[in-house]
Order: C-alpha cells, then structure tokens, then sequence
C-alpha cells in the first residue's frame, strides 16, 4: 500500500464550514446542520488504517467521550477511495468504530466531494468550528507521531477547544497535522 506524508493544507482562519449530507456507519445521513447545538465542533478525516491515525486511536476515542458533556461536538469522516482500498469501506468502518470504541459518528464520504470542501489533505486532519461554524484552529493533534516517543496527549486540539469553549482565541501558533495522504480517487 503507498503511503505518501502529506500535511494539512492550513486553511485560512474564519472560513465557513461547508455543508454535508454524509451516512454514518450505521446508515443513518448526518448533515453540519444536525450539530447546530454544539458550541464546538470537531471535524476529523480519519482513515482505518493510517499508522498515524492508529497512533491516535485511543486519544480519538477519549477525546470522543470528553468533548460531548462540554458542549463540543465530535464527528470523524473517512473520505479515502473504499474501491482501490477496501480496509475503508463503510462496512471496515463500523467494524473500526466499534473496535477502537469510538462514540463520535464515523461518517462515509463516498463522494469524496466533502473532503474536497474542507480542503483536508491527510489522515488524521483536524478542523475545529466556533458556534458560528468558522474555522478556529486546523491543525495537530498534539507533537506525538508514532515512533517520536512523546506521548499522546492531544494537547494542541484540546487547548483550541477549550478557548473556545470558554469564549477565547485559541492559540495563534498552529502547526500542521501530518500523516497519510488521502486516498483520491483516479490519483495512484
């Protein structure tokens, strides 16, 4: 399997987030609208089987749980070709969900037009939205990659989340995510 290194695209601070209509891994069509609620959301492109996604599994799954109850909400969309890689199939998909006990909705971009809208780039790629649904921090997990042996700790997103939460500016310094490049369709 070709895995190229590719960061974020660092997205320009305060654009809106694009809209989506997108199946989770039970079937059921999410769209930006249904979190209208959450002060916070988190979107996240994830894919099964990224080693650096899979460094972050259990830090996603906690992060999951944590950011609900504070008034943040979490989704994760997996936007890589499911034909020409099979493991990121909505069917692997739920499988992973449910393994790496991830309670956020895991969402399927058959399409790959959200990704595209979001301009993600790599697996893992984060974006964080303000209750206006403007982008307030792109960017790392936290310094921890696999084989680095810093730990993980999620560091840098939780701290953007946070300020947002409490009705601040997340830190200015924000530095690219950086992992698998996103399976395109059509591209080798």
């Amino acid at each position: 399997m070709l895995m190229a290194l590719t960061p974020s695209s660092m997205v320009p601070l305060g654009t809106h987030a694009p809209d989506f209509a997108l199946a989770d891994t039970t079937g059921r069509t999410l769209r930006l609208a249904d979190f209208a609620s959450a002060h916070v959301l988190v979107v996240m492109f994830l894919c099964n089987h990224c080693p650096y996604v899979r460094h972050l599994r259990a830090a996603l799954a906690q992060l999951g749980r944590d950011l609900p109850p504070m008034g943040a909400a979490v989704v994760g969309i997996g936007s890589n070709d499911a034909v020409a890689y099979p493991a990121d199939s909505p069917e692997r998909m739920a499988i992973e969900a449910r393994e790496a006990g991830w309670t956020f909705p895991y969402l399927h971009d058959a399409t790959q037009e959200v990704a595209r809208a979001f301009h993600a780039a790599c697996t893992p790629d984060f974006f964080v939205y303000d209750s206006r649904r403007r982008l307030a921090y792109r960017g790392q997990f936290d310094d921890s990659r696999p084989g680095n042996d810093r730990p993980v700790t999620g560091h840098d997103l939780r701290a953007a989340v946070l300020a947002l939460l409490s009705n601040q500016t997340p830190p200015q310094r924000q530095v690219p995510s950086i992992g698998c490049n996103i399976k395109w369709r059509g591209v080798s």
